[in-house]
């Protein structure tokens, strides 16, 4: 029977020297995950708000927020559009 692997102690190469304790303004997105990020429900690019912290899916009319630097990309925790915006 063979021992389970350990899991790694350090973060990957690409994260070392990065500061994990969330450095950003709380609602400010590290860069890379905007790349990649896209709605959950539209499978759409999202727009970056950074003054009010929230990534906006235009196609969805939602702007799901961003809090301590994470993206919350759920449908039930986003904000809808006003008329007015988007």
């Amino acid at each position: 029977m063979k021992a389970p692997k350990a899991m790694p102690t350090s973060p990957p190469s690409d994260l070392r020297g990065a500061d994990m304790r969330g450095s950003e303004p709380p609602g400010e997105i590290d860069p890379r995950l905007l790349e990649v990020l896209v709605c959950p429900l539209t499978h759409t690019v999202l727009d970056y708000d950074r003054a009010a912290g929230e990534l906006i899916s235009r196609a969805a009319r939602l702007a799901y927020p961003i809090r301590s630097g994470v993206p919350v990309m759920l449908p039930e925790e986003a904000r809808a559009l006003d008329a007015h915006e988007g």
